[in-house]
């Protein structure tokens, strides 16, 4: 009997696709690490970016538990960036200034806000958890505040 091994499987279209848009992504905003095929983490995941949704999603808020999203298009349109961190940070630390377009907040207490250098432009939070279309300031923000209560 002889054993003949089966050939490799070829990686499909979608999954060179998503390589491929990783490099990409590495190479336009680097400092990050891929932490998956799909997911790739700043700052040792103060900020984790995710480049496609989950097969099946299409336009939904869709932010983890514990963490606050921002999504590069309208109704929630990937690629997501997620903080958690309390505190005014500025997005450009991550390559994440002037690209958002609709936010999502999914955690228990607190709001975060999102400003243009100091003016303040919308707010999301526990009372008020999506913002899924960020006009008339899609692309202005370049800091966020969260409140931590």
């Amino acid at each position: 009997m002889f054993l003949i091994p089966a050939p490799a499987r070829a990686a499909t279209a979608d999954q060179v696709g998503l390589h491929q848009e990783m490099a990409n992504y590495l190479a336009e905003h680097p400092g990050g690490k891929a932490i998956n095929d799909n997911e790739i983490s700043y700052q040792d995941g103060e900020l984790v970016v995710t480049l496609r949704p989950p097969f099946g999603v299409l336009a939904t808020a869709d932010c983890p538990s514990g963490w606050y999203c921002f999504y590069e298009l309208p109704n929630f349109g990937y690629p997501r960036g997620r903080l958690s961190s309390c505190g005014r940070q500025n997005l450009a630390t991550w390559q994440w200034q002037y690209r958002i377009e609709s936010a999502h907040y999914n955690l228990g207490s607190g709001s975060v806000s999102f400003y243009y250098f100091d003016t303040k432009l919308f707010t999301i939070g526990v009372g008020n958890r999506v913002r899924s279309d960020a006009a008339p300031y899609r692309e202005w923000p370049n800091y966020v505040d969260r409140y931590c209560p």
